[in-house]
């Protein structure tokens, strides 16, 4: 039998996806229409003899999570359960403190993963190449290739080109390492908690020489990345499956709308029923686009591509929407214009308002490119990003906003340009 782990982090995670990490959990941001997760769970069910599927994260039991787990579970009739840390404890330590519920009913292997990724999720290939790769114990991470300046944002595999084998491993280096990057995704057996147990010891070994403050947290925060990877490379444990499907990694809300633009590409072989087409009495579809059932929308409005419409969204005539996403209850008023950027819940535009953003994609020239997330200032300007309303905000007729953040529950009265605007 088989589990897997996603790691769902936490409210003091994601800051860069502010203000829309207020009012849900990270995790659960719909992407190309679905939560976040779903896409991660609909690849660990279609793994053959998958059982269980554990969230751990430190994230209050509340309730979204929980009605997600519900539903989740009835739709795709497994467990999925949720571990919640008592702290933050790293993405070694996390599974270590969870160790007996993971090792349960004995998985002969379980799959790890980030959540804040998008990915085809190549899960049964990893299967295949560990079983083809090294010892029957050995440990499985899943690469791409990024191009040279972006890899040092990375953890960064140096491998064996004949067997795969990772020789070295450095999270985030200074200078130039490898162009092979780690996808947040592995493959382990049991023997893993071995490995992070002589970590744990060390630790505590360690805060015994120090003044006692919090030590047992100190010592199970433990990174798989820096303190078992770096440790394990060159050993013949460790192996990297190079994907060349795509992968980004969703750290701010502009790459939100790129893994969206990803998954929507991916619906035409997996979910071709979730992609809108061009019918009679229904609004003009252009390229990928997801219309929630509920939605309302005028058949005069043009959307497409990369656009994925939420629950309730109610779209007037004439309305143009671009790259972007609408979320749940927004109302997009007659002849109003929204591009590159995402509409918060419950919130209004006006008519003949524009709300535009400026894209942060990857180089398209560049196959290797990754998406950069860019922090919120650089040289203490705002940085060119796409347009974010929190939920609850009211766009006035004929106003234009660009390039800015709007914080939850403000009624704007004039346009604004490069601003946050609390």
């Amino acid at each position: 039998m088989l589990k897997a782990v996603i790691l769902i982090g936490g409210p003091q995670k994601g800051t860069r996806f502010r203000p829309l990490s207020f009012e849900v959990p990270k995790p659960l941001f719909p992407v190309a229409g679905v939560p976040m997760l779903q896409h991660h769970i609909e690849a660990c069910v279609k793994v053959p003899n998958m059982k269980e599927i554990l969230l751990i994260g430190f994230y209050q039991p509340n309730e979204e999570l929980t009605r997600f787990l519900v539903n989740a579970q009835q739709e795709f009739k497994i467990s999925i359960r949720y571990l919640q840390e008592y702290s933050s404890l790293g993405t070694g330590g996390g599974i270590y403190h969870f160790r007996d519920q993971i090792v349960s009913g004995n998985p002969e292997a379980f799959f790890v993963m980030n959540a804040d990724i998008s990915s085809a999720f190549p899960l049964t290939e990893m299967l295949t190449f560990q079983k083809e790769h090294g010892e029957p114990n050995s440990f499985v991470i899943l690469g791409t290739t990024a191009n040279r300046k972006q890899s040092l944002n990375y953890g960064c595999i140096v491998e064996n080109e004949q067997t795969n084998e990772v020789l070295h491993y450095v999270e985030k280096p200074g200078t130039f390492v490898s162009d092979i990057i780690n996808c947040g995704i592995y493959l382990f057996n049991q023997d893993i908690f071995q490995h992070i147990g002589a970590v744990f010891q060390k630790n505590q070994q360690d805060m015994l020489l120090e003044e006692p403050t919090n030590g047992w947290h100190r010592a199970e925060a433990i990174r798989l990345e820096q303190d078992i990877f770096t440790a394990l490379a060159g050993q013949g444990k460790l192996y990297v499956y190079k994907t060349l499907s795509f992968w980004s990694q969703i750290k701010s809300a502009g790459s939100a709308i790129y893994a969206s633009r990803l998954y929507l590409n991916q619906y035409h072989t997996t979910h071709p029923e979730r992609l809108a087409s061009n019918k009679e009495g229904s609004p003009k579809i252009s390229g990928n686009v997801y219309i929630h059932p509920t939605a309302n929308i005028d058949p005069t409005a043009l959307l497409g591509p990369n656009v994925s419409i939420g629950t309730g969204v109610t779209i007037g005539a004439g309305v143009r929407v671009r790259e972007s996403i609408i979320l749940h209850g927004a109302n997009l008023q007659d002849h109003c214009c929204v591009l590159n950027s995402i509409v918060g819940w419950d919130s209004t535009i006006g008519k003949w308002a524009r709300v535009e953003g400026t894209p942060s994609d990857p180089n398209p020239n560049d196959p290797y490119a990754k998406i950069d997330s860019e922090t919120l200032f650089r040289e203490g300007k705002l940085t060119p990003s796409i347009t974010i309303l929190g939920c609850n905000v009211t766009i006035p007729s004929e106003v234009i906003i660009l390039n800015s953040i709007v914080l939850p529950h403000k009624d704007l009265n004039r346009s604004f340009k490069n601003q946050i605007i609390l």
